[in-house]
């Protein structure tokens, strides 16, 4: 009889993750898992917790001391105690790249040293952004302060790519722009998921926009997951989302 091979462990697995702010908690015992070349929606009413999870995945948030056993796992290594440089950029290979809501780039560097600050090696260096995001090759000597919401946008993702990682954390990356710049933004995420296989999990406010480039999501309410299905699925049958979305739905 030919022997077995046990399934590869998924690139990330959360279990029993509690989180939160100071002293609030706002997610308890949590447990997902994200399989390597996968995408993930991340969706649920304002105040959910997905920036929470975002946060905490990127090392920005503490566990709750309560709830030791909640862990989080990447490539097999348990990261949760580790801070979050050493996730973005762990000395065994590719970790966690990270781009907040608020977008955090370097404002007195320009676009060419934002991306050179943090670049490892990898498929994606400098010049693969700059094909992404021609605006940004045609600003590379200006500085972050000098950039526009949609500029500093794609620096963020760019910034994030060239850390080589295995897996990409987008917080609300569309909000606030122009639908010119949303489409793009769109295209550039569409290939970096799709095209490029990259793990990514992505919170967005408009579902429509999220299901479209992603291939499964996760729905947020009260503290934990209330769904988790197919995004494919979920965008056919959008009133599945309205008990959970209401005024998020999407239209």
């Amino acid at each position: 009889m030919a022997e077995r091979r046990a399934a590869p462990r998924p690139l990330l697995v959360v279990e029993g993750l509690s989180c939160g702010h100071g002293e609030a908690v706002v997610l308890s015992d949590v447990s997902f898992a994200l399989e390597a070349g996968r995408s993930l929606a991340l969706l649920g009413r304002n105040g959910a917790g997905k920036t929470t999870l975002i946060d905490t995945l990127a090392g920005v948030t503490r566990l709750r001391p309560a709830r030791a056993s909640g862990t989080i796992e990447l490539a097999g290594r348990r990261i949760h105690r580790l801070p979050a440089h050493q996730r973005a950029a762990p000395v065994d290979g590719g970790g966690i790249g990270w781009v907040p809501q608020e977008r955090n780039v370097f404002r007195s560097l320009t676009v060419d040293g934002n991306l050179g600050a943090v670049a490892r090696p990898g498929p994606w260096d400098a010049a693969r952004v700059y094909a992404m995001f021609p605006r940004l090759a045609e600003r590379r000597r200006h500085l972050g302060s000098q950039l526009s919401g949609g500029e500093q946008q794609m620096l963020a993702i760019g910034r994030a790519l060239v850390l080589n990682p295995r897996l990409l954390l987008l917080d609300e990356p569309l909000e606030g722009l122009a639908p010119i710049l949303v489409e793009e933004l769109l295209a550039a995420l569409r290939r970096i998921v799709r095209d490029e296989g990259l793990s990514a999990i992505l919170v967005e406010q408009h579902p429509a926009l999220a299901l479209g480039i992603t291939d499964d999501a996760i729905v947020l309410e009260r503290g934990g997951i209330a769904l988790r299905e197919s995004s494919v699925v979920l965008r056919a049958q959008p009133q599945r989302l309205e008990r959970f979305l209401s005024a998020t739905t999407a239209s």
